[in-house]
């Protein structure tokens, strides 16, 4: 292994000496009774009881205090009783972790766990994995299974500690240090098991083109060192200039990941988290200067190399671009947050909580919210990004404020905020992230949101007005308002505008930021419903032959020559320039589960099934109705198979799609940090406007 230190930031070389414990299974329990969701909580003194007021569904991880360790409810749940805790040295300051609560609630609760440090060390803010010496080599695969020289840690091993429970049968048990639980009879639909016992195999047999998706995907696995990393961005084997996309894309693996862990193979996201977690020390430098350390890689590509100079053995290695190879050289700022969002779906749909509990992984998510909450020239709470910083990885007129960064960056805060071990030395963190969270969504709600009421206005403003209490905050001109969109919003919906900046606001429709604003509950209940209920209107638009839209409408004539600077793959109705982008699919399915209209995500999951495999499964979709194959969209695109894949089986299980979207956290949105409160001299906006804002 060589290491070295370059201005402070940690530099190594993986080879398949040289691993982060990726083939070890850290969790300690059994992956078939994986926590779905449970619903609405109500808390007592010394007793902890669970009234479902909601649908709950079985299968759930009990995680107690005193002894950090799973106890498993097999049996599936019933609707109407509870689920009591005891615990006999009963201290206010003592608090009772419960994995479900994450899934309704964002409370960050101190949860411990594995945090030895016999894999991994911390020197000072980078992490430096372990020297392992492989055993023997491993059979390829996504599924496979492979020995591995580290033994488990003995707390991890401690079986004594982890008992199963019939919760068909009241049992009353005493777990270490004294902790008594309390198990009566609770009446709910029978859904016994985990993800892995209720995927969609169970419930019906797959269709051909399911069958087929499935076979593409494994087909477009990357192996390191004999175990699945990962997943190629395009798998074709007629293309001959891949370029880029024969490498492992962050954003792009995530449908894939969650297509895995939806069917409940794990290794592949497991290996995938740990590996480019390593890659985030890794020196990232262009032109003499370095970038954060907190900062994800955009892709990695696995190489091989001779091993020391030598012509006879070889070693493989990652080869991570930061960006310093991209075109136009931009960082990927979306990379770290899809990490995080990544982590809380995988260990919501696998119950492995320990691997978020590990030092290392506890010590990336700090490095990249800290290069989120660092502190600059801004006055906004919004993210300040470059164009080019996202999915849209080419000029496309989004530098600013980009509405797709926010709900990212609103979506790995809330995601973070479950994960992370409180403690002294993150109390300032976690104090960081809840009051950004609050401005945050308070910004996006008050100042993104737009409908026929909020455009009227904004075609009556004022201009050039200065005072505290100004209207017109941002200086906004009426004659901004494209003629495009008085004819085009409709009167019974809305959506969230893609850029808001001084004297200027971004009127297109970017379909994954309203998406993923709904999902992570960035927008009101009201405003999501307002968002589907536009696309459900405009459908011939924002779906037409294949879903969905990346932005609407497209830049054209002057404004297309001016914005992108003539780029010729950004032509209008094409690629980042209002092409329509089948991976979609799976964001749009989320969304509309959670909002209670999974008929939408159908309809459209119906449009695309009709041509996918018909099309060899394109990147990407041209002409305005997306009548034609991109231009130059590549074939077996590995994130449309996925998407497709990951749409399909949440709506065969909709209950999954808890795992993935946060719930309103009316805490939040009553939080406010800032002093204005008690100024003489001006009034915090926010308290004039909750009444619009708050549900």
């Amino acid at each position: 292994m060589n290491t070295s230190s370059s201005m402070g930031l940690l530099t190594a070389k993986p080879c398949c000496r040289m691993l982060i414990r990726c083939n070890s299974v850290l969790t300690g329990f059994s992956s078939k009774a994986v926590p779905k969701s449970i619903g609405n909580c109500k808390f007592h003194s010394k007793t902890m009881s669970y009234s479902p007021e909601k649908r709950i569904f079985g299968g759930h991880h009990w995680f107690f205090p005193s002894s950090r360790r799973p106890y498993h409810l097999t049996e599936g749940l019933s609707q109407g009783a509870k689920v009591s805790f005891y615990h006999s040295n009963f201290s206010p300051k003592r608090r009772f972790f419960i994995s479900e609560i994450r899934c309704n609630s964002t409370t960050a609760e101190q949860h411990t766990g594995n945090q030895g440090f016999e894999s991994i060390y911390v020197q000072g803010i980078g992490v430096k994995p372990l020297v392992i010496e492989k055993i023997e080599e491993q059979n390829p695969g996504v599924s496979g299974k492979s020995d591995s020289c580290v033994q488990e840690s003995d707390d991890l091993r401690d079986s004594e500690e982890i008992r199963s429970f019939n919760s068909s049968e009241s049992s009353e048990e005493t777990g270490a240090s004294g902790d008594h639980v309390r198990f009566e009879e609770i009446r709910a639909p029978e859904v016994s098991g985990g993800v892995e016992e209720n995927r969609v195999s169970i419930e019906r047999e797959e269709s051909a083109i399911e069958k087929e998706a499935w076979r593409l995907l494994n087909a477009a696995v990357v192996n390191y060192c004999g175990s699945p990393i990962g997943s190629v961005a395009a798998n074709n084997p007629a293309d001959n200039s891949p370029l880029n996309y024969d490498q492992v894309f962050i954003r792009d693996f995530v449908p894939s990941a969650l297509a895995y862990l939806l069917k409940g193979d794990r290794e592949i996201v497991r290996n995938f988290l740990l590996h480019t977690l390593q890659l985030q020390s890794w020196e990232k430098t262009v032109d003499c200067y370095s970038p954060g350390q907190g900062l994800m890689p955009a892709s990695f590509k696995v190489r091989t190399v001779p091993l020391d100079g030598s012509h006879e053995a070889f070693e493989e290695i990652l080869d991570p671009d930061f960006g310093e190879s991209a075109i136009g050289r931009v960082a990927p700022v979306d990379s770290g947050l899809w990490w995080i969002i990544l982590l809380r779906a995988y260990g919501k749909l696998t119950g492995d909580y320990a691997l978020q509990e590990r030092v290392d992984v506890q010590t990336g998510i700090k490095l990249i919210l800290n290069l989120c909450l660092a502190d600059g020239f801004d006055m906004f709470p919004t993210l300040l990004v470059t164009d080019g910083s996202c999915m849209i990885d080419r000029r496309m007129g989004i530098h600013g404020h980009p509405l797709e960064i926010q709900a990212l960056f609103y979506s790995a805060l809330r995601c973070a905020r479950e994960m992370i071990t409180i403690n002294d030395g993150t109390k300032n963190l976690m104090r960081a992230v809840n009051n950004r969270l609050s401005a945050l969504s308070f910004h996006i709600r008050e100042y993104y949101w737009v409908d026929m009421k909020k455009i009227n206005e904004i075609y009556r403003y004022k201009t050039e007005e200065y005072s505290h209490d100004a209207v017109n905050k941002f200086n906004i001109y009426p004659e901004q308002i494209p003629s495009w969109l008085v004819e085009w919003i409709p009167d019974k919906g809305g959506y969230l505008i893609g850029n808001l900046q001084p004297a200027h606001m971004d009127f297109r429709f970017f379909s994954l930021g309203n998406l993923w604003a709904i999902v992570s509950s960035l927008t009101t209940p009201e405003q999501a419903e307002s968002i589907l209920n536009l696309i459900e209107s405009k459908w011939d638009d924002l779906v037409g032959k294949m879903p969905l839209k990346i932005c609407f409408p497209a830049l054209e004539y002057e404004e297309w020559r001016i914005i992108t600077g003539s780029d010729p793959k950004n032509t209008p109705w094409s690629y980042h320039n209002a092409g329509s982008w089948p991976t979609l699919l799976w964001q749009f399915t989320a969304a509309c589960i959670k909002m209670g209209r999974p008929d939408m995500a159908k309809r459209a999951l119906a449009v695309a099934e009709k041509r996918l495999s018909k099309d060899l499964w394109p990147e990407y979709y041209d002409t305005r109705s997306a009548r034609f194959i991109g231009k130059q969209a590549r074939l077996y695109q590995t994130w449309t198979i996925a998407g497709f894949l990951t749409a399909k089986m949440l709506l065969d299980n909709p209950e999954l799609a808890c795992m993935l979207t946060c719930e309103e956290d009316l805490e939040l949105l009553e939080g406010c940090s800032c002093p204005l409160s008690a100024s003489p001299r001006t009034k915090c906006s926010r308290n004039a406007a909750r009444s619009q804002v708050l549900v």
